[in-house]
C-alpha cells in the first residue's frame, strides 16, 4: 500500500510556490503522493484565494523527483477534453511519468458551471465525462482522432506529444461509490478515488466495499492487476488486507505551518 496527502490549492501558503514547498516536504517525509482538489473557487467559497491547480502541479513536479502528483478530482465537464489531454501530457513529461488524472462530473453547484452558462444537470455532466474520457484516451495515442458524440465532435485532429506512461496516464474515477454509473465508470478505467454517500451525507468506505468493488473489476477484466483503489480514513492495515492500493489523508484548508506539521508526522507504517 502507498500513502498520499490531498489538499486544496486554497488559502495563504497554498499558491504555486507554497505548494511546491509542501510537495518537497511530503516527499522528504516519506509519503508517496500529493494530490490536489481541482477548484477555481474552493468549494464555492470565494472568501479565501484559490489558485489554479494545474499551474500548482507544474510547480510541484519541478520541486520533486519521486512522489506521484495529480488531481482528485478534475471536474472534466468544466473543461475542454482536448485541452486537458494536452496539459496532462505536459505534466507527465515534466514529472517524468508521475502524473495521475483523477476525474469526476463536478459539483452542479460550482459557480463556474451554472453561473457562467455551463450545464448543471448531473445526467448531462455524466455523459460529458464519459465522452471526454474517450476523447482524451484517443488523443493520448498520438494518432489522428475523429469522434462524433452528443457533446463533443472531433474531425481528424491530432496531438503528437505523448505521455511518458504507457499505455496511458492513469485515469482514476471519483464520485459516489453507491451510484451504479460511477461503479461502471470505475471498472472502465485505471483506478478509483471514489467516496461513499452523498457529499452532504458522507459515509466511511469500509474494507468490504473495497472487496466488493475489486470483485466487480476482476469479473469484468479477469484481473485487478494494474488497477489502483484509493481510500481515505479508517484503518490502513485493514484496507491493505482488503486489496486497496492507496490510503490517503485529506488536509482541510489550514495555515501553511499547520499543514506542514501534519505532513511531517509521516505516513502510517504497515
Amino acid at each position: 500500500m502507498r500513502f498520499s496527502v490531498t489538499v486544496g490549492a486554497v488559502g495563504h501558503g497554498r499558491d504555486p510556490r507554497g505548494l511546491a514547498d509542501l510537495a518537497r516536504a511530503v516527499e522528504d517525509s516519506g509519503w508517496d503522493a500529493l494530490f490536489l482538489e481541482d477548484y477555481l473557487v474552493y468549494q464555492g467559497d470565494a472568501t479565501e484565494p484559490t489558485y489554479d491547480p494545474w499551474i500548482c502541479l507544474a510547480a510541484m513536479a519541478t520541486a520533486t523527483s519521486r512522489i506521484t502528483i495529480g488531481t482528485t478530482v478534475t471536474p472534466l465537464p468544466r473543461r475542454r477534453p482536448w485541452k486537458v489531454a494536452a496539459e496532462a501530457v505536459a505534466l507527465d513529461q515534466l514529472s517524468g511519468g508521475r502524473f495521475v488524472l483523477g476525474v469526476g462530473i463536478g459539483d452542479p453547484g460550482d459557480p463556474f458551471l451554472g453561473r457562467v452558462g455551463e450545464p448543471t444537470q448531473p445526467k448531462q455532466l455524466a455523459e460529458m465525462l464519459d465522452e471526454g474520457l474517450t476523447v482524451i484516451d484517443r488523443l493520448w495515442s498520438g494518432e489522428p482522432v475523429t469522434f462524433a458524440g452528443e457533446h463533443y465532435r472531433l474531425d481528424d485532429v491530432q496531438l503528437t506529444a505523448r505521455p511518458v506512461q504507457a499505455p496511458r496516464i492513469p485515469i482514476w474515477v471519483g464520485g459516489n461509490l453507491l451510484v451504479p454509473a460511477v461503479r461502471r465508470r470505475i471498472r472502465r478505467w485505471d483506478g478509483s478515488c471514489a467516496y461513499k454517500g452523498s457529499t452532504d451525507a458522507p459515509q466511511q468506505i469500509m474494507p468490504d466495499d473495497v472487496r466488493g468493488l475489486l470483485a466487480e473489476v476482476e469479473a469484468e477484466r479477469g484481473t485487478t492487476d494494474g488497477f489502483d483503489l484509493k481510500v481515505s480514513g479508517g484503518d490502513p492495515e485493514a484496507f491493505a488486507a482488503a486489496g486497496a492500493t492507496w490510503w490517503g489523508r485529506w488536509i482541510p484548508p489550514l495555515p501553511a505551518a499547520e499543514t506542514l506539521a501534519i505532513v511531517t508526522q509521516r505516513p502510517p507504517a504497515l
